[in-house]
């Protein structure tokens, strides 16, 4: 977690919250409207990955010259593909495709999944093409890659988390130690949209009215909130602009003594030129480093696999 500050906080009428900057993190709070979260730029990994950050936006421009939103978006994934795979942990890989669980049915309808961040050790089907089908024991994390954020590509980024979050997962677990993501983490990476995040932070209200989506209650503390699971989404990271994130993580600038005056607090929202693209890689840096002795419990994938007139023998 990022060292918390003991700054004195303003009191605000919504979930945002301002204070004074850590500085022995470098780094501001999770902003309000007008305000600014300040990354510093002294260490060697948020130098390389600012950099990653303007080279993807720089290199964005090419495909953007095609006339198929096809031939935008497609290479614009695997420019934050190539990011991934060669930055993440060796513990995890990066493919495409789609999500299944015990409960899956062929030929029903299911998203397909731009990124998905899925463990090595893990089992996965191959449909061709490059294409995957993914136990959701084995996914850590999805991203879904938009070249123009909007509240409409918002609103089925939310959608697909959503169905996400309602996959069973049937994993045994003898021990683990560090931090264990709730569920399948969910994020959305965007080249354009808005000026600023607050913008984005304004569409969630009408998105999660629409589609029945709650927020949980939320406690205090951080070492509780990590065990809560966003209901949808865990964070947007627009390039170059800013990122809103689910305050569930143990990687925060938001202090427990904001969570504790503030309890209805959900996101951190900041406009910021640069640092979104390296909290982006710590938080799925940080989702990949707990250790834990488990498995997958194959037992429900099976429950329609029987074999008549089975013959025993000595």
């Amino acid at each position: 977690m990022i060292p918390e500050r003991r700054p004195s906080h303003e009191s605000t009428d919504g979930d945002e919250e301002r204070g004074e900057p850590d500085a022995s993190a470098n780094v501001g709070p999770a902003a309000r409207h007008g305000t600014s979260l300040t990354l510093g730029n002294k260490h060697m990994l948020k130098s390389h990955i600012d950099a990653v950050e303007q080279s993807l936006l720089a290199i964005s421009r090419i495909p953007a010259n095609t006339g198929h939103t096809l031939h935008k978006g497609t290479p614009r994934e695997a420019f934050i593909r190539k990011f991934l795979q060669d930055h993440l942990s060796e513990r995890v890989a990066i493919g495409t495709g789609e999500i299944i669980d015990a409960n899956s049915r062929p030929n029903e309808p299911r998203n397909q999944i731009d990124i998905v961040i899925y463990k090595r050790d893990y089992p996965k089907l191959d449909f061709g093409g490059g294409i995957s089908g993914f136990l959701a024991e084995s996914v850590v994390a999805t991203i879904e890659v938009k070249s123009l954020l909007d509240a409409a590509a918002l609103k089925q980024s939310v959608e697909t988390g959503r169905r996400l979050k309602g996959l069973s997962r049937n994993i045994i677990t003898s021990f683990s130690s560090g931090y264990q993501p709730p569920s399948i983490l969910s994020y959305v990476v965007a080249y354009e949209g808005p000026a600023s995040m607050q913008t984005v932070h304004g569409w969630f209200a009408g998105i999660h009215a629409e589609l029945g989506i709650s927020y949980p209650t939320m406690p205090p503390t951080v070492d509780q909130r990590i065990a809560v699971a966003s209901p949808a989404i865990e964070g947007v990271f627009l390039l170059g602009r800013g990122f809103l994130h689910f305050d569930n993580s143990p990687l925060s600038f938001v202090s427990d003594a904001v969570r504790s005056a503030n309890p209805n607090l959900h996101w951190a929202i900041a406009d910021a030129p640069s640092g979104g693209l390296l909290l982006l890689f710590m938080l799925l840096t940080q989702a990949v480093s707990g250790l834990s002795g488990s498995w997958l419990n194959p037992s429900p994938y099976l429950t329609n696999f029987s074999v008549p007139q089975l013959r025993v023998g000595t």
